[in-house]
Formats: structure tokens, sequence, C-alpha cells
């Protein structure tokens, strides 16, 4: 048991440094860093509150993320102090990070953070290596025909799907294409966090015309996690300024979200209409042949060996997205590498076994909870906390009770997952929530455009609809 830990832990560490970059892994991670997996949790060991404090703002989705490929399962973090890595090593380690973030730091100052438009900086996804399916096929043609026509037939072009199908390999996909096709092109892809960070300071420091023109002027605007907007008029107002001005000029924007535009909750109305005038398209899960695909994608990439039934056994038994995948492929290759052992379908029926059992072939409760946030207009975050407002408690409510309908997991892992609920809790709102629904309630809740009210069935059956297939 304390070796597939130990596995796991190692396996966690290869998929951080896989999404934060090497140089970013070897700064902050690698010597400065101590993983540990212990009652749910992932315990992150450093040096020093500092980089505690950088670790937990900067990198906390990606250290969350590769938890959750490797272990198959939602995963807490705790960051913790470890008197060994506070020695002379820790003193080195802390001034590189330093330097590291004064450089970031002015880089701010002068605000040129994000992706700069123009500099034609290859992103990490390329359309070479989507691999395309049935589930996934509208939304390539219509990346393709933003990339071929300068003036596209549909702007904006609006991706949905749940977690890890593929939004955002598309969305640099086509930045990629745009800057080899049309190098004069100016373009720009960052996150929704991303431009409210950068909006926020633009007005702090008085540069919010310089924002403006460096976001505005661009042929191509890609903006991930768009549905990170909600509940944030002023910012929200903003973004629609700037889509008008690119719209207007003809030129293109593209965005990624969790949720369809109408069930973004506290989203003004103005942008939503501005959203659904374009092309909307959701990216289902993978089925299973384009599973298999992917797996054999992941498979060249990583330089790895594994049969063909082992890549069928997993692409059977893993069904929800390519995160999923990749992480189990991921551990299954570290545990052959660790242990000298060959790939065959008995070592990946051991290696897997709890990682398979976690895996919910009908929803997952990752979509679940991103349905949820977006329609309330929270983030799962908030599920998860002790908050009690009505908002995020009726969130809540339907969080743990489409949990249990449409997974398998007991009352006590829900409520693990959902912020360490016991499973009375769990048990106690599903009971309340059945009883909204059977006498159809008519439900309140607070959004950005003021108090929304709608009947319990309605909401559920908006909610089903927004994760089914």
């Amino acid at each position: 048991m304390q070796s597939t830990v130990t596995d796991e832990v190692s396996a966690i560490g290869q998929a951080i440094a896989a999404r934060v970059g090497t140089q970013k892994y070897r700064i902050w991670f690698k010597n400065s860093t101590k993983l540990a997996l212990a009652d749910g949790y992932l315990k992150v060991g450093v040096a020093n509150l500092f980089v505690a404090s950088w670790l937990e703002n900067h990198f906390l989705n990606e250290i969350i993320q590769a938890g959750q490929e490797v272990t198959g399962h939602k995963i807490n973090v705790s960051f913790t102090v470890a008197p060994e890595l506070s020695g002379q090593q820790g003193r080195s380690q802390f001034a590189s990070q330093r330097q590291l973030t004064e450089k970031i730091e002015k880089k701010i100052r002068n605000g040129r953070t994000g992706i700069e438009a123009g500099q034609n900086r290859k992103l990490k996804l390329g359309l070479e290596t989507f691999v395309v399916g049935r589930s996934n096929e509208l939304a390539y043609n219509a990346a393709k025909a933003v990339i071929r026509e300068e003036k596209s037939p549909f702007n904006p072009l609006f991706v949905h799907g749940g977690y890890g199908v593929g939004k955002t390999h598309l969305l640099q996909g086509i930045c990629n294409a745009v800057s080899q096709d049309r190098p004069q092109a100016q373009w720009l892809y960052l996150s929704a966090e991303d431009f409210v960070n950068q909006f926020v300071l633009a007005l702090k420091t008085k540069k919010l015309e310089a924002f403006r023109s460096r976001i505005r002027q661009t042929d191509l605007l890609a903006i991930d996690d768009i549905h990170f907007l909600a509940s944030k008029p002023s910012t929200q107002e903003e973004f629609l300024h700037t889509f008008n001005t690119i719209d207007l000029a003809g030129r293109q924007v593209v965005m990624g979200s969790d949720a369809h535009p109408k069930m973004i909750g506290q989203l003004s109305e103005k942008l939503v209409n501005r959203f659904i005038s374009g092309m909307v398209v959701k990216i289902n899960p993978p089925d299973l042949q384009t599973r298999c695909q992917i797996c054999k994608q992941y498979i060249r990439n990583i330089k790895a060996q594994v049969p063909e039934k082992v890549i069928r056994y997993v692409a059977e038994h893993l069904r929800t997205n390519v995160r999923e995948l990749e992480g189990a492929l991921l551990k299954l290759t570290a545990l052959s590498s660790l242990g000298n052992q060959k790939i065959d379908l008995n070592l990946a029926k051991q290696a897997l076994t709890e990682h398979l059992a976690r895996t919910d072939p009908m929803v997952h409760i990752s979509d679940i909870e991103s349905a949820v946030a977006a329609y309330f207009g929270i983030t799962p975050a908030n599920i998860h906390s002790s908050r009690k407002g009505r908002t995020v408690a009726m969130a809540r409510h339907f969080s743990m009770y489409l949990a249990r309908k449409h997974t398998k997991m007991s009352s006590s892992e829900v409520g693990r997952v959902m912020g360490n609920k016991n499973h009375a809790t769990v048990l106690l709102a599903c009971k309340k929530l059945e009883d909204l629904i059977a006498r159809n309630i008519e439900m309140h809740w607070q959004s950005s455009a003021g108090n929304r009210v709608c009947r319990a069935r309605k909401i559920l059956a908006e909610l089903e609809e927004s994760f089914s297939d």
C-alpha cells in the first residue's frame, strides 16, 4: 500500500511538471516541495510561508488537476512548512523564486501579463494533436472555419462542455494555427481570470486606456473559462464593450466555458445575448473509438510502449474525459518504470483497480459541480465551503442530490468531495430537495441581475440537460 501511495505521489509530481512547464517546476516544485497523500488530502510541504503563498495563489488549480488526473477523484490540497526544506538549499531556492517573482511583478507594472498579442508565441496545445471524433467534430470544424476565414461566418465562437473534454486544446489550437497561417495577425489568448485581474490592475494603476488598447486591437481574442465572469458586473460591462469593439471591427472572438451561456448564473442578459448571437457548440465526452485514439496519441507523446489490449481496457473503463485517460496512462507507465515491470493487462488491472472503481461511467461529479456552479453564478469552491447563504446552500443541495442520483458515490463519498461534509448532511440535503421537487416549489436566489425565480423541477431539468450527452 505504501508503495502504491509513493507511486501516486511521483505520478502527481510528473503531472504538475507537465502542466506548469519545466522551468517553473524546477524553480517552484523540484527541490522546494515535498508531496504526500494522506486522508484524502494532497499535502504540499514547503520551505517557508512565501513559497506556500505563491504556490497557492499561482499553481493551486494545476496541483488540484494533477492530483485528480492521477488519483481519479477530486482531492483537497493543504500547504505546510517542512523543516527539512528550509536549510541552505531552501535559501538558494528562495533566491531563485524571488528573482522570478520580481520579473513577473515588473511585467505586471508595465501592463504585460498574459500572452502578448502579435508576439507569435506558440502555445502548448495545437490542432495537429487534437483527436477528432463524433463528440467534438462540430466544434473542430467551427474552429477550422475561424482559422480559414479572416472574417469567419460566425462571431463569437462559443465552445462549452464538461471538465477535460478539449475546450482549452481547441482554443489554443486556433491561436497557434492563426499565428502560423497569418503571421501578421495580432492575437491574444488568456483566461477570464487573467482578464479580470488585468482589468482590476489597470483600474488601480490608472492604465485603463493602455489595457483597452492592447485587448481591443487584436484580430483574434481567445478567452478561456468565460464563466469566471459570473457575479462580476463591472468586469462583465468592460468585456461587453471589448467584445463589441472587436466585433464591429470585423475581428474574431472565441471563448470556452463549462456551461452554455444561458446556464451561466449571474451573467448579464446583454452578454448572454451577445454570446448566443454567434456559434454556440458543445463538446461531449469522447466515445470509445475517440478515447482509444487519444490514448494512442498520449502514449506516442510520452514515448511509451503500451499493448493495444491495455489501451482498449483503459479506454473502455474511463469514459468521462481526456484528463482521466491521460492520468491513468501516466500512473500505469510510472508504475511500470518504477517497478521495472512490463506493461500488460494484468499490471493495468492491478495498477488501476482503485482508479477505475472510482470512475463513474455515467456522469463525473466534477461535471455536476461545474454545471451547478455556473447555473447559480458561483464557483465549485463555494460549494465546498462552509458558507450558508441562500444561493450557495441551494447550489450545494442540488450538487449533492445530482451526485447521488447520477453517480455511484455513497453519501459519505459525496460529503467528503464537497468540503468534508458528513453523510448525514448529504442525506438531509437530498431529502429536503426531493420534497421541494415533488411539490415543485418556486425557488428564489440572488443573481447579478437581481432576484431570480424558478420552479424546482425546471431547475433540475435544466441542470441535468447541461451535463448530459
